[in-house]
């Protein structure tokens, strides 16, 4: 299922999510507070988290219900997440999620990154719908979400539930005949 060739623009190249890149993604687990706000991440996450959660990215390849990805730029640094954070293969439907890195921010890696997997989800996975999910008071994604054309439906309140906090979510979606 992994992309071929591999997804990049001429600014970032997407590098499937593993164990193995622990080290060059350690900057996750140093949430700030847009991460730590926006994001399920947790706040203050243990020496195990890192690995583990890439290690639901990397066996989400083999059962095709996730695919994510490390964001590199030209010079090889990892400055984002970004992933179909749940894929339906069946049903031909996606979620998409992604973070960057606090030094990253403000040069377009969340919208080439999510242009890429938009793409790559439409085209070559086959998929009908993907959606974003996104606080309401997150302008940049919500910005992200518009430049790519994707579409506000509504706000689902008091979903998302993180550390004993509940929080709306707004819908955004994409589909194929877009």
């Amino acid at each position: 299922m992994a992309p071929d060739p591999e997804l990049h623009d001429d600014a970032i190249r997407l590098e499937p999510l593993t164990r193995v890149l622990v080290p060059a993604m350690r900057w996750v687990t140093e949430p700030d507070g847009d991460t730590a706000r926006f994001t399920y991440i947790p706040t203050s996450p243990d020496d195990a988290f890192l690995e583990s959660w890439l290690g639901r990215y990397e066996d989400g390849w083999g059962e095709g219900s996730r695919a994510g990805f490390a964001v590199r730029d030209p010079g090889g640094d990892a400055v984002g997440f970004a992933a179909f954070v749940k894929l339906d293969l069946d049903g031909a439907e996606g979620e998409l999620g992604y973070v960057v890195a606090p030094a990253a921010r403000g040069r377009g890696v969340a919208s080439r990154a999510v242009a890429l997997l938009t793409g790559w989800g439409l085209g070559a996975l086959g998929l009908h719908r993907i959606e974003l999910r996104i606080d309401p008071a997150n302008a940049a994604s919500s910005r992200v979400a518009e430049r790519n054309g994707y579409r506000f439906e509504g706000v689902l309140r008091s979903v998302a539930f993180k550390e004993g906090l509940r929080s709306d979510v707004g819908i955004w979606s994409r589909l194929a005949s877009d």
